[in-house]
């Protein structure tokens, strides 16, 4: 972390900043959490990510839900509506531009389930002006989200996979090889589907890294390397996008190769 922060309570989750840094200082970056909701772990993000220069509101997407009872990851992500939760979403961006970062740009980052709708916003929100997405699932008719009775098209209408060709800002992804939810060839179709909406991107596979590679708090997962090299990738480019007129560089964090 590269400055001391702050921490505060707030309706929509939990915000951090550097500290004795103003309101409309600095950009804004909604931090979307994992499946099993508000964690050490989404709270260790925002603040290494309000370190490095930037307003972060740590969502609590299920501020809305009554006591949400999360069994098993799959079924309980079925059972989530994505138009609500977008919705909640851009609430927060709004609230966080309000009165946080009036005339700055926003981003969205998730990691697991908050790397799908992070991946959801960049395609379906106007709230914001650059996307990172970890590891979201990218299927709803495969893998850990697919019902066998048929998709709930309500609640899911539309997966990542569906929506990419609707990207509509800058997006760097990061996902892992030896991702058991997420197999390498959704991530490649994925690129595929980015490449058709003219936007740019980057998607970045990392070798040996398995899904929650960033988590520290889950030592099987967590993957030091990998973590250090999306780091280096996301600051650069989080800052590239949201402090300046995004036009792609050096300093950037685009310019690597995708495959790490």
């Amino acid at each position: 972390m590269s400055t001391p922060t702050t921490e505060r309570d707030v309706a929509f989750g939990r915000l951090h900043g550097p500290r004795g840094r103003e309101p409309g200082s600095l950009p804004g970056i909604v931090l979307i959490h994992d499946v099993w909701g508000p964690s050490e772990h989404s709270r260790a993000l925002a603040a290494e990510l309000a370190g490095e220069g930037f307003f972060v509101l740590e969502i609590d997407l299920y501020r809305d839900l009554a006591d949400p009872e999360i069994e098993a990851p799959g079924p309980f992500i079925r059972s989530l509506s994505d138009p609500e939760r977008l919705a909640a979403l851009d609430a927060a961006a709004d609230w966080l531009r309000s009165e946080v970062c009036p005339g700055r740009k926003l981003g969205v980052m998730g990691v697991c389930m908050g790397g799908t709708y992070a991946l959801l916003a960049a395609c379906l929100s106007d709230r914001f002006s650059a996307a990172a997405p970890f590891y979201g699932i990218l299927s709803y008719d495969e893998g850990l989200v697919a019902n066998p009775q048929g998709r709930n098209f309500e609640k899911k209408p539309l997966s990542p996979l569906e929506a990419a060709e609707r990207l509509r800002m800058p997006l760097l992804a990061a996902f892992g090889a030896e991702d058991d939810f997420i197999p390498v060839e959704q991530v490649r179709s994925l690129e595929e589907k980015l490449r058709r909406s003219g936007e740019r991107f980057e998607v970045d596979i990392y070798a040996g890294a398995g899904h929650a590679f960033l988590n520290r708090t889950r030592p099987a997962a967590y993957q030091p390397e990998a973590s250090r090299q999306a780091w280096a990738r996301l600051i650069p480019f989080l800052h590239a996008e949201l402090d300046g007129d995004g036009v792609v560089g050096p300093e950037s964090g685009l310019r690597p190769p995708k495959e790490l």
